[in-house]
């Protein structure tokens, strides 16, 4: 069996987040593996980087599998014609054994936009959340300057026996505003 490391980009309105929940709950996984399993001919199951909720999209995320060894330019082409429209496969190779797209990860870079505006962005509002007071990007920056660095998390996660450590490193946070 051959390792693969795909890469994909979704836009998450319709599903559940990435990781597969019992039917008839959507997700990304699911859809992926449904696609993949056509073209192999078989049930495979893919790992993601890591997850998201629901609602939540990605530009960038890598997920790997095992299957059968077949030209990557070819699974590509095929995965590209059986995901819905909005899923996208952007790339596909091979990939060492020993990688896994979740514990292989060394970083991941997430970004929150939101419309500071009194009047919504209809054409938007899947994609930035809706904020229509006044924000003070200075006071968010100085309140934001102490998160970056290395920290304990354990108070926000939610399964307090998790026995992998809580510890991260936040090398950056950026607020910016357009004009």
């Amino acid at each position: 069996m051959q390792n693969y490391r795909l890469t994909l980009a979704y836009d998450g309105t319709r599903y559940r987040g990435w990781q597969r929940l019992p039917p008839p709950a959507q997700t990304v996984q699911a859809s992926v593996e449904t696609a993949l399993g056509e073209i192999f001919g078989q049930p495979l199951e893919i790992s993601g980087s890591g997850r998201t909720d629901a609602g939540v999209h990605a530009a960038c995320q890598v997920a790997s599998f095992h299957a059968p060894k077949r030209p990557t330019d070819e699974v590509l082409a095929q995965l590209r014609r059986l995901l819905p429209e909005d899923i996208g496969a952007l790339t596909l190779d091979y990939a060492p054994e020993r990688f896994h797209a979740r514990l292989s990860a060394v970083e991941k870079t997430y970004a929150y936009r939101l419309w500071n505006s009194d009047r919504p962005d209809v054409f938007a509002r899947r994609y930035r959340a809706w904020e229509p007071r006044q924000l003070d990007c200075g006071a968010m920056r100085a309140g934001a300057a102490g998160l970056v660095g290395t920290h304990d998390f354990f108070t926000f996660c939610a399964n307090r026996q998790m026995k992998k450590s809580t510890v991260r490193t936040l090398r950056r946070l950026d607020i910016t505003q357009e004009d």
